[in-house]
């Protein structure tokens, strides 16, 4: 019998315990290296389920508490009066945005504004796409707001990490102009470490109605492995969890109010397609911009 442990070969039963001996040493120095350097793998994957758990007992007991109660009212009351929740982010945080629009289990008049569709629509070259520069600029938010059907019952939720840069300061501000509440989800801890981007000098935190600390630390890493940089970012996992609960706290006032929500099916289940259709007919292109009216449709 021959076997192969990578590129050693061991033809006799004593051969292959020689080796295994061999490789499980090698794996136990492995380990003892990585628990003086920083974490081993087994333990860094603990640490960061705590890191997450720790900050999700924290929003729920804030939730609990009635911390998000004054975000939630500012949701319910849009979509009774008939408003669309109009989410951004940028780079990771326009996660977010897809927590908050167009998906199964959440509102049906809900719309994630995105800086893609300034390319989609040859407003700015493909070649800014993914690059963090884009998200910097504040010039890009005029053209981004003349693209979509925004009313006067709309409100804003906006999500960024750091708060500062200048499209995300700069929507924020073009809807306060306008009117609209604003609700932010950013990190308190990592905002205030650092400048605003935007020629206002304010971060998102200073413009908002309503301020949602998304726990992530200053970098929004949270595990240290050796001498590197921190790896295990949370930002996008608590963020994800505070759409939920704004989302789960608007439909509860809202029933008890005697109000249907109007909420989407998963569109992969029996009668999806049709229940979600139905509804948004109603919005037309104030939830999908791109899409040609009904009537325009039929035409075609």
């Amino acid at each position: 019998m021959k076997v192969n442990f990578f590129n050693l070969e061991a033809t006799t039963v004593v051969d292959s315990l020689v080796l295994g001996r061999y490789f499980h040493h090698q794996f136990d120095l492995l380990e003892v290296n990585f628990n003086e350097r920083g974490a081993s793998p087994v333990h860094a994957s603990a640490d960061f389920s705590a890191q997450v758990a720790d900050r999700l007992r924290s929003l729920d007991a804030l939730a609990q508490a009635g911390g998000l109660d004054e975000a939630i009212a500012i949701l319910a009351r849009t979509i009774a009066d008939g408003g669309v929740a109009q989410a951004f982010g940028t780079g990771h945080s326009e996660a977010f945005a897809m927590e908050i629009a167009g998906r199964a289990g959440g509102f049906i008049p809900s719309h994630a504004l995105r800086l893609n569709d300034l390319v989609l629509t040859g407003a700015y070259d493909r070649s800014w796409l993914g690059t963090p520069e884009f998200e910097r600029r504040p010039d890009v938010v005029d053209t981004l707001w003349s693209m979509y059907d925004i009313r006067p019952a709309d409100c804003f939720l906006i999500a960024s990490n750091s708060g500062a840069n200048g499209s995300i300061v700069g929507l924020a501000l073009r809807a306060k102009e306008e009117g609209h509440p604003v609700i932010a989800v950013t990190s308190l801890e990592h905002s205030r470490g650092v400048e605003s981007k935007h020629p206002s000098g304010k971060r998102l935190f200073e413009v908002a109605d309503v301020t949602i600390d998304n726990l992530a630390p200053y970098g929004d890493a949270t595990i240290q492995i050796g001498d590197g940089p921190k790896v295990g970012p949370v930002s996008s996992i608590t963020a994800a969890y505070i759409a939920q609960l704004l989302t789960l706290g608007a439909v509860e006032k809202l029933t008890a109010a005697g109000t249907e929500p109007p909420i989407f099916l998963s569109a992969n289940i029996p009668g999806g397609d049709a229940h979600n259709q139905r509804i948004e007919a109603r919005y037309g292109q104030r939830i999908n911009p791109f899409v040609a009216p009904a009537e325009e449709a039929a035409t075609a």
